[in-house]
């Protein structure tokens, strides 16, 4: 009983802090409105925090229960293709609000080089997600 009630506590405190630190992250950074400026999509910003809400507690969800989905490969192309769309958006959204990459190339002496630099971590990107889905996923 008691290991389950010191089980239970842990588990809610690092929920809460894991949401928390997320909530920082997109409220004190102010990605979703950045993203929704840059996109001009001002009448949709309910519908973007709705959406991160909704995605955050299905991951949630999707991560304590096993559940294996019979779909066709369009439908699943489809899914991966918004999953991609949203971890690009959001991870485009936080590299030009912190400009990340431009800061980075001028550190190290790249400046001229942005564009290849921006090519290498998209093919990165891309050949390590096909190696993930066709080779780890069977």
């Amino acid at each position: 009983m008691w290991i389950a009630t010191v089980e239970l506590l842990i588990g809610l405190s690092a929920g809460l802090a894991t949401g928390a630190g997320f909530v920082a992250f997109l409220t004190v950074l102010g990605i979703i409105p950045r993203l929704v400026q840059l996109s001009k999509t001002q009448n949709f910003l309910i519908s973007y925090e709705a959406g991160v809400t909704a995605g955050a507690f299905a991951g949630t969800i999707l991560s304590f229960h096993y559940f294996h989905f019979h779909a066709p490969t369009l439908l699943i192309t489809l899914w991966g293709l918004l999953h991609g769309i949203f971890v690009g958006m959001l991870a485009a959204a936080l590299t030009e609000v912190l400009n990340v990459f431009p800061i980075l190339t001028r550190r190290i002496g790249l400046d001229s080089s942005l564009i290849w630099f921006f090519m290498a971590i998209v093919l990165g990107k891309i050949t390590g997600s096909l190696f993930q889905w066709l080779l780890l996923s069977y």
